[in-house]
C-alpha cells in the first residue's frame, strides 16, 4: 500500500548523557500524535514524538474521515492529498434481509471546501501528515519522530516528566515539560499511571475483511440487518476503498472461536457468499488483512493528570460503526495543539489544559451516548429490544416516522461546546450553526474559502461592519478578517451562515476555529474580555 518505514530507527548520541529537556513529548505517531505534532510545530513550539514502530501498520484500521478532519488536515497542509486519494461518497443504503429500508444522502450544502466524508486507509492519511511534517521541518519547524523508541517507564514531577525509552541500542532518558499520551486504546502510559478506563465492553464480535478486487458495486455505504448471505450473522457493512480494496464488516457474536473464524478459508466462505449473492458469481479477490473486533465505549474520567494529557484512542475508545475514533481523536489533538501552545510560550496559564479536558471529555461522551445507542440497535441483548428493533425495521420500508429510529451507525459530526468554560457572549440573534461553541461552518468567499483564512491564530471576523480596534495582551497574536457581503459573499453562504436575519456581526473565533464569541456590534473592551475568558487569563 505505502511505504511502511515512515520514520525508520536512527541511532542517537545521548544514550549516556543526563536527560535532555523537550518542551513537549508525544508518545504514538497514530493520526492523533502526528496532527498534534504537526500542528504544534507549525506554531513554532518544538515537539518529540516516540513511537515502538517505525510507520504505519498493518490493515486499513480507520478509514472514514468526515468533513471536520479534513478542515483540519487542510489547515495542516494534508488535506488535498486525502481528498485526492480517498473515496468520496454520499449515498447510504439500509437493508433488511433482501429488502431496501432506507436511503440516506451526506451531501452537504452547497459553498464547502471538502465533502461530507471520505474513505481512506488509515495508513495513508499517516504518511500525508509525515510528508507535512518533513516539509515543515525543512522550514525550520521544531518537529522529530523517533521510531523504534518504546517508553517503558514514567516519572512525574511538579513542573516535568521524566521518560524512560528503550531503542535497539539501549535505553535513556528524556525530560518532558508535558507529556501527551497518543499511545492507543490499550495505552501503556495509561497503565503506567495506574489511571482507569471505564465503560462498556459489548457482548460481541466483527469480523473485518480488506477484500482487494474489481468489483461493480457503486461507491456507498451498504448495511445489511439480518444479511439474506450470512444466516449466522445479524449485520453486515460494505463499503469501498482507494486501491480497489473492499471493507467488508460480517457480525459474528459473541461465543465464536477467533481462531477459527480468521482462518482463510473460513472467511473467504462468508465473503463468497456474499459476492454470490449480490453479483451471482465470485470474482478474483485477494483477502488484503483481516480482524475481528469486540464494541467497546470507554473513556477516562479525565484526560488531563497534570503534566500528562491523553488524546483519542488513549482516552476514549468508541464502536466503529458511526465513523467516531479517529475523527474524535484528530479534533482531541486540534483541540489540544493551540491550547499547549500558549502556555509553552507563557502566553496563558496552565488552567487553559483544564478546558481541554473539559471540552473533550464532553465529546467523548456525546460520542460514546451516540455510539452506545448504535451498538445496542445492532446487538439488541433483551427479547424487548429485539422485538423493536424488528419492528422499526420493518415499518421504516414504508413508513417515514421510524426512518431516524434506524441506528447503523450515526455518524461523525463535531461537538459543539454549547455552556462550557471558555464561551464568551453571545450577544447575536444569529445562525445555530455559528453559535458560540459551534466549530465554523465553512462559506465561499470572492478568492476562495473562509476556513482557509482563519485558524492559527485567535482571529476577529467582521462582517459588514468595521472591526473595533483592541490590543491583545500577553502576547498572544489575533489577525482581523474584514468580510463585506456585497463583494466578498458570492453566493450568499457567508450571510445565511453567519448573519441570518442580522444585518452586520463581529465574531471572535479560536485558533480551532470554533466561535470564542460573537456580537451584533461591540468594542474593543468587549473583544478582550472575550479573549480573557478564551484564554483563561
Amino acid at each position: 500500500m505505502i511505504e511502511r518505514k515512515l520514520y525508520p530507527y536512527k541511532p542517537i548520541a545521548t544514550y549516556d548523557q543526563p536527560p535532555i529537556h523537550h518542551p513537549v513529548v508525544i508518545v504514538g505517531a497514530g493520526p492523533v500524535g502526528l496532527t498534534a505534532a504537526l500542528d504544534l510545530g507549525l506554531r513554532g513550539t518544538p515537539v518529540l514524538v516516540l513511537d515502538d514502530q517505525e510507520g504505519a501498520g498493518q490493515g486499513s484500521r480507520a478509514i472514514c474521515f468526515a468533513k471536520r478532519t479534513l478542515e483540519i488536515a487542510d489547515r495542516l497542509g494534508a488535506g488535498q492529498a486525502m481528498v485526492d486519494k480517498g473515496i468520496v461518497w454520499n449515498i447510504g443504503r439500509v437493508f433488511h434481509g433482501d429488502s431496501p429500508v432506507f436511503e440516506f444522502d451526506l451531501l452537504l450544502e452547497e459553498g464547502h471546501k471538502h465533502p461530507a466524508f471520505i474513505n481512506l486507509q488509515q495508513p495513508y492519511f499517516e504518511a500525508f501528515l509525515v510528508d507535512e511534517i518533513h516539509a515543515a521541518q525543512s522550514k525550520g519547524a521544531p518537529i522529530e519522530i523517533r521510531g523504534k523508541n518504546r517508553v517503558t517507564g514514567i516519572a512525574t514531577q511538579d513542573d516535568h516528566t521524566l521518560v524512560d525509552i528503550d531503542t535497539p541500542d539501549g535505553p535513556y532518558q528524556v525530560q518532558a515539560d508535558w507529556l501527551v499520551g497518543c499511545d492507543g486504546a490499550r495505552s501503556p502510559l495509561r497503565d503506567m499511571l495506574g489511571l482507569g478506563f471505564e465503560g462498556r465492553v459489548f457482548e460481541d464480535n466483527f469480523l473485518i475483511a480488506d477484500v482487494k478486487m474489481t468489483a461493480e458495486f457503486p461507491t456507498e455505504r451498504w448495511f445489511w440487518f439480518d444479511p439474506p448471505f450470512d444466516e449466522a450473522g445479524q449485520s453486515a457493512l460494505l463499503h469501498k476503498q482507494p486501491d480497489d480494496i473492499w471493507r467488508i464488516d460480517f457480525q459474528l457474536g459473541w461465543d465464536i472461536d477467533r481462531d477459527k473464524e480468521l482462518r482463510p478459508e473460513n472467511v473467504r466462505a462468508r465473503v463468497d457468499a456474499m459476492l454470490s449473492h449480490q453479483s451471482g458469481v465470485v470474482p478474483d479477490y485477494e483477502l488484503d488483512w483481516t480482524s475481528i473486533y469486540t464494541f467497546q465505549c470507554r473513556r477516562m474520567e479525565t484526560f488531563r493528570h497534570g503534566r500528562v494529557l491523553f488524546a483519542g484512542d488513549s482516552a476514549h475508545q468508541v464502536s466503529p460503526f458511526g465513523a467516531r475514533g479517529a475523527n474524535s481523536g484528530v479534533q482531541d489533538a486540534e483541540n489540544l495543539a493551540w491550547k499547549l501552545d500558549l502556555v509553552v510560550k507563557g502566553q496563558a496559564p496552565e488552567a487553559l489544559l483544564d478546558s481541554y479536558s473539559e471540552e473533550r471529555v464532553f465529546a467523548a461522551a456525546e460520542n460514546i451516548l451516540n455510539s452506545s445507542r448504535t451498538t445496542d440497535f445492532l446487538t439488541p441483548k433483551t427479547e424487548i429490544s429485539q422485538i423493536f428493533r424488528d419492528a422499526v425495521l420493518t415499518l421504516a420500508r414504508d413508513y417515514a416516522f421510524a426512518r431516524p429510529l434506524m441506528n447503523a451507525g450515526r455518524l461523525s459530526v463535531p461537538s459543539v461546546y454549547t455552556d462550557l468554560g471558555l464561551n464568551g457572549p453571545d450577544e447575536l440573534d444569529g445562525p445555530q450553526c455559528s453559535s458560540v461553541g459551534a466549530p465554523c461552518p465553512d462559506a465561499p468567499l470572492d478568492d476562495g474559502f473562509l476556513l482557509d483564512q482563519l485558524g492559527g491564530p485567535f482571529a476577529v471576523l467582521a462582517i459588514n461592519v468595521e472591526a473595533p480596534f483592541f490590543a491583545a495582551r500577553y502576547g498572544i497574536s489575533v489577525k482581523t478578517l474584514a468580510l463585506q457581503t456585497a463583494s466578498n459573499d458570492p453566493t450568499g453562504a457567508l450571510a445565511a451562515r453567519y448573519l441570518g436575519e442580522a444585518q452586520h456581526a463581529i465574531y471572535l473565533i479560536r485558533p480551532d476555529q470554533h466561535v470564542a464569541a460573537r456580537w451584533a456590534d461591540c468594542d474593543g473592551t468587549d473583544l478582550e474580555a472575550a479573549l480573557r475568558i478564551a484564554t483563561k487569563a
